[in-house]
């Protein structure tokens, strides 16, 4: 254990290659927008999920069973299904509808917004992983290639839309749009937990041809995430210090949260410096290499 918690330091330690914000120092604050643009922005990260976890299970994204849903956006690069075992299959499975249930909730009650191009290649996890551990990973990280990379790849992602949305129902004003959002809220918590709980299963074993446990590599990418968001720890691994476990009592961390066990929370700056993978909202790139879409994506865009 004593390994773990010195790999673990030394990710968040680590010298990474991210771009500092270009238009100046990370602000951390809310951002100003109306319910409309708030509810829209999300979609980002729900497009990301429906794509990657059906195509992850079926090899047939979200074009396949509502084309209308993407307003005419391009499909996304180098997504594929994935060598997953049968039981994990019908998990993601299950996800990738919910994704597309929630896509549809979000259109009719605020509208909708081009699906922006997404690049889900091996290439592009590849990148994500190098980054979070500090070298390159030799062979390259390959998401599709069993369930254990594909349960960590998905580890990398709906969390981020389950902090993004405990940020946004603060700053909502209206009745409709905070009923809304809890409940994505709801169904994205369960998502996390699924994720976390199946790889918490495998936490110390080995993720080969890698000399890294399950439990560092979510370490690491939970610390890369917190290095490019740039607003200070909002996320961590599976297994913590005890002095960051629940009441101090427990190394375990299936639910990544606060002091007090409350969900952290992130601005949409933060989560497109998260899914840019360049820890900037003005810099696009990762998995949104044209940036993402909706009014708020798009502001910063335009400031360039």
């Amino acid at each position: 254990m004593a390994t773990l918690y010195f790999f673990s330091t030394l990710v968040l330690t680590i010298v990474v290659s991210v771009p500092i914000n270009v238009l100046g120092s990370a602000y951390c604050g809310p951002v100003e927008a109306i319910d409309k643009d708030l509810v829209q922005f999300p979609l980002n990260l729900e497009f990301l999920e429906a794509e990657f976890f059906l195509n992850g299970a079926l090899g047939l994204g979200l074009d396949a069973f509502e084309p209308g849903f993407a307003a005419g956006g391009p499909p996304p690069i180098g997504a594929q299904k994935a060598n997953l075992d049968p039981v994990t299959r019908r998990i993601i499975e299950e996800f990738g509808y919910q994704e597309v249930g929630h896509l549809r909730a979000i259109i009719t009650t605020v509208g909708g917004v081009p699906r922006p191009l997404y690049d889900l290649s091996p290439e592009a996890f590849a990148q994500l992983f190098d980054k979070a551990v500090g070298y390159k990973l030799d062979p390259p990280f390959n998401p599709y290639s069993n369930t254990v990379n594909y349960l960590l790849a998905s580890y990398a992602i709906p969390y981020v839309g389950l902090v993004g949305y405990v940020g946004t129902i603060p700053h909502l004003a209206n009745y409709t749009s905070r009923r809304l959002v809890a409940s994505l809220l709801g169904v994205e918590s369960g998502q996390d937990a699924v994720i976390r709980t199946l790889l918490y299963e495998k936490a110390d074993e080995k993720v080969l041809p890698y000399d890294i446990t399950v439990a560092e590599f979510t370490n690491a990418i939970s610390g890369i995430r917190n290095e490019l968001a740039m607003c200070g720890i909002r996320d961590e691994g599976l297994i913590v210090p005890l002095n960051l476990g629940a009441e101090n009592r427990t190394e375990s961390n299936i639910l990544s949260a606060d002091t007090n066990s409350l969900s952290y929370a992130r601005t949409p700056q933060q989560i497109l410096r998260i899914i840019y993978g360049t820890g900037s909202e003005y810099m696009p790139g990762g998995f949104l290499p044209r940036g993402g879409s909706g009014k708020i994506a798009r502001s910063f865009l335009d400031k360039v």
